[in-house]
């Protein structure tokens, strides 16, 4: 698979855009087990143009993680220009549109999902962004606004007309948000459309390797993206067996390359959100108390003692 001149290989899987989560350090960790691209958190396209110092600091990304993206959002054509030519001097693999995000703050105020209703300024937006930048431009959305106007199939051949060089598609309306089941169904459709030729991305309650195969084998897509089941989990791309010892390793070190690559605050802000979501802690019993106690540690020391600690008692469960 390809998105213009990056090789992807054979039924690569993605990192899903994911705001306050997909960190530098959560990046290049994903990258290492083997995520075929990676994207940073999605970015405001009006923040950026503002120059706030915050946005500008998620544009930072390293050698070490390409091929990676960086995703904008915004309702206003201009903003979203002139966000892109920002982005593009950041020197991404490629710029991604979001016209999925579902969440109030977004979509409420018409970005993101927000789009769907207004798909002849979405199509502006994706059109006129392809024409301001050299670098492949693709789009992430989502079915519809609601199950009243399953409109995917239309506009993915639409979007494709602007010229985006890879569709992303989560399988969930707007109205859904994350509840529900993802459905692949419309999805297999695009996919299939002989008028369709950019490649489709599929995304929506893949949780392991395996889902992405049969995601694969059933609906034909090109790439598989992974979102919220990545939280504290990186190594989720890779199907090497890690032991509990491993793993607590692993988020050690995300928190110390976060440290490093953002600030002591941020990094930790970041990386106690993945520790207290990670999956590998629900053996310790009242686990609850420990996870507070994660969300709120404010030092390195504190959050690395808390891991340890988990380290002690997941021993003791075995």
């Amino acid at each position: 698979m390809k998105i213009g001149h990056i090789e992807l290989g054979e039924r690569p899987v993605f990192l899903a855009p994911m705001e306050d989560v997909t960190d530098i350090g959560f990046r290049l960790l994903c990258k290492r087990f083997g995520a075929s691209m990676v994207y940073t958190e999605f970015v405001s396209a009006e923040a950026l143009v503002r120059d706030v110092k915050s946005t500008v600091k998620k544009l930072t990304i390293s050698d070490e993680e390409r091929p990676v993206g960086i995703q904008i959002y915004g309702r206003d054509v201009e903003a979203m220009v002139e966000a892109a030519k920002i982005v593009e001097q950041a020197g991404p693999d490629v710029i991604d549109l979001n016209f999925g995000c579902p969440v109030k703050k977004v979509a409420g105020k018409g970005a993101g999902a927000g789009m769907l209703q207004n798909i002849p300024k979405m199509l502006e937006i994706t059109e006129k962004v392809v024409q301001a930048v050299k670098l492949p431009v693709t789009v992430k959305t989502r079915l519809g606004w609601n199950h009243e106007q399953l409109i995917i199939t239309t506009l993915a051949e639409q979007l494709q007309d602007c010229g985006i060089q890879a569709l992303t598609i989560h399988g969930r309306t707007r109205s859904q948000m994350y509840t529900g089941d993802a459905d692949w169904t419309l999805i297999g459709e695009v996919k299939k459309n002989p008028r369709i030729h950019i490649p489709i991305i599929g995304n929506g309650d893949i949780k392991s390797l395996d889902d992405a195969d049969r995601a694969f084998e059933t609906y034909g897509v090109d790439a598989v993206m992974i979102g919220r089941a990545t939280f504290g989990c990186p190594w989720i791309f890779s199907r090497e067996a890690l032991t509990l010892d491993e793993k607590i390793d692993i988020l050690e070190e995300q928190l110390r390359i976060n440290i490093e690559r953002i600030d002591e605050y941020r990094g930790i802000l970041h990386t106690r959100r993945h520790l207290a979501a990670s999956p590998i802690f629900k053996g310790i019993p009242n686990f609850r108390e420990t996870r507070i106690k994660m969300l709120r540690a404010e030092k390195a020391e504190e959050l690395t003692a808390i891991l340890e600690s988990c380290r002690e008692r997941l021993r003791e469960t075995r």
